[in-house]
């Protein structure tokens, strides 16, 4: 007699997101689980850490504001209309984009990693410094930029998201 054993396997989702941590990398649309576009509570819930409003000279009430990921040092959202609108990455952040850039990079080590999609512009505030633009390719992505700041050849800080928020140079102004 020949016994069939039926088994029942719960597999959790292939897609399932992993909480915001120092390893987590910037792209165009977010960084890690966080995205563009989700609301305050959808960011904190995928974020898994929390995300704490930052009360500064940045900020605009509660049209625009930013939230700080705690304990990921120099991590923060720029929020508008109760949504993401980019990632700020500051000075000190271990965060880096899908290609490997951060703070620290060179002027000539973005340009080889986005070779022929990097606009340069004059640093509104460092003498030394230019704002390096990554510029997608794919029609999708038309309204989506990373800005990458730099003083001195070396990257200082960058930002991530839609427009016109990413190109904001003064937080939400």
């Amino acid at each position: 007699m020949l016994v069939c054993c039926l088994v029942c396997v719960s597999v959790a989702p292939a897609q399932a997101q992993a909480t915001l941590s120092v390893d987590s990398r910037v792209h165009l649309k977010g960084v890690g689980p966080v995205r563009v576009g989700m609301t305050v509570n959808e960011a904190k819930q995928a974020a898994g850490i929390p995300l704490v409003r930052a009360e500064n000279a940045y900020s605009e009430g509660d049209a625009c504001y930013f939230l700080n990921a705690q304990g990921i040092s120099g991590l923060s959202f720029m929020v508008t209309d109760g949504q993401i609108a980019r990632v700020d990455v500051g000075r000190n952040s271990p965060i880096k984009t899908l290609s490997g850039a951060g703070i620290g990079s060179t002027e000539a080590q973005i340009q080889q990693l986005y070779p022929g999609q990097i606009v340069s512009n004059p640093h509104e505030y460092f003498e030394n410094g230019k704002y390096l633009t990554f510029v997608p390719k794919d029609e999708a992505d038309k309204s989506f930029r990373v800005i990458f700041e730099t003083n001195r050849g070396r990257v200082v800080e960058y930002r991530a998201g839609k427009l016109p928020e990413v190109q904001y140079i003064e937080g939400c102004a």
